[in-house]
């Protein structure tokens, strides 16, 4: 078993249904278990900025699936939910990305663990930290609180109080 985090993200529509429904279908997955889901939180957009704030977590999972099945896993999850493919940094209904894959780093041109830009990103940061704060980067051998410590990105990260998602993690 490998353990995963993986970021998530939706800036369009019903945010929330949005993010619980891919949840809710990453739980049900063929060979993932979930662990832990961090608070979410309500995030400026990166990129393209004129759009809508984003609601972003992390979930840690457990895995017996590859890099690139899983991948293909999200990949569907996000299908389902009813993602329609944009503009690069765009509108999303939801998007969920690989972050770290336990102490493996792939270049692969379809995958690049861990994130390349996680580490600049305070909208990955503060969630990840959250759940997992002495989680060691692999590439960086820094801590995920020490990175968000050093992070010089000044966009806004703030949690959404009224969101709760403890109920998709198994008992």
């Amino acid at each position: 078993m490998h353990s995963v985090y993986i970021g998530f993200g939706s800036n369009i529509d019903d945010r929330l249904s949005h993010i619980q429904n891919a949840i809710h279908a990453l739980s049900e997955a063929e060979g993932i278990t979930l662990q832990k889901i961090s608070s979410l939180y309500e995030t400026e957009p990166v990129g393209y900025e004129e759009q809508a704030k984003f609601l972003n977590g992390v979930v840690a999972i457990e895995t017996c699936l590859s890099p690139h099945t899983l991948l293909q896993t999200l990949k569907q999850i996000e299908t389902a939910v009813g993602r329609q493919h944009r503009t690069r940094w765009g509108p999303r209904e939801i998007d969920m990305d690989i972050l770290i894959y336990g102490d493996i780093c792939l270049q692969a041109p379809d995958l690049v663990i861990p994130h390349p830009e996680m580490h600049l990103r305070r909208f990955v940061l503060v969630p990840l930290a959250e759940i997992a704060p002495n989680l060691l980067h692999p590439v960086f051998n820094q801590t995920i609180q020490t990175l968000l410590e050093r992070l010089e990105d000044d966009k806004s990260v703030v949690k959404a109080e009224d969101y709760d998602l403890s109920s998709y993690l198994s008992s």
